[in-house]
C-alpha cells in the first residue's frame, strides 16, 4: 500500500500536528498509510476524515466529534500511550 499525493498531504498535516502536541505517528509504516488511506476512504463516501475506528452516525453534529483528531485521542493517549486507531502516539 502507498500512499497517493493526496495521502502525502495528509500525512504531512497530520505529523505537523503530532509534533504540535508532542505525539508521535505510528511507527509501522504499513500500519500508518493503512490508516491514512482509511481516513481518505472515509472523506470520499462519507464526506470527512472521519476517525476509521468509529461508527458514523449520520448526525452531523454528534459526528463532528469523530473528525480526525477526534475529541477521543488525548485522553485515549494519556490512558493507554496511543489512540485507538493507533495513528497517533505518546512520545
Amino acid at each position: 500500500m502507498v500512499l497517493d499525493k493526496e495521502g502525502k498531504e495528509l500525512r504531512k498535516k497530520l505529523q505537523e500536528y503530532a509534533d504540535s502536541q508532542n505525539f508521535k505517528l505510528n511507527s509501522n509504516e504499513k500500519a500508518l498509510e493503512g490508516i491514512i488511506n482509511s481516513l481518505l476512504r472515509n472523506k470520499k463516501f462519507k464526506g470527512e476524515i472521519y476517525c476509521p475506528c468509529r461508527i458514523v452516525t449520520g448526525n452531523k453534529e454528534e459526528d463532528k466529534k469523530i473528525i480526525c483528531p477526534c475529541i477521543y485521542h488525548q485522553g485515549e493517549i494519556e490512558l493507554t500511550g496511543k489512540c485507538k486507531c493507533t495513528l497517533f502516539w505518546k512520545k
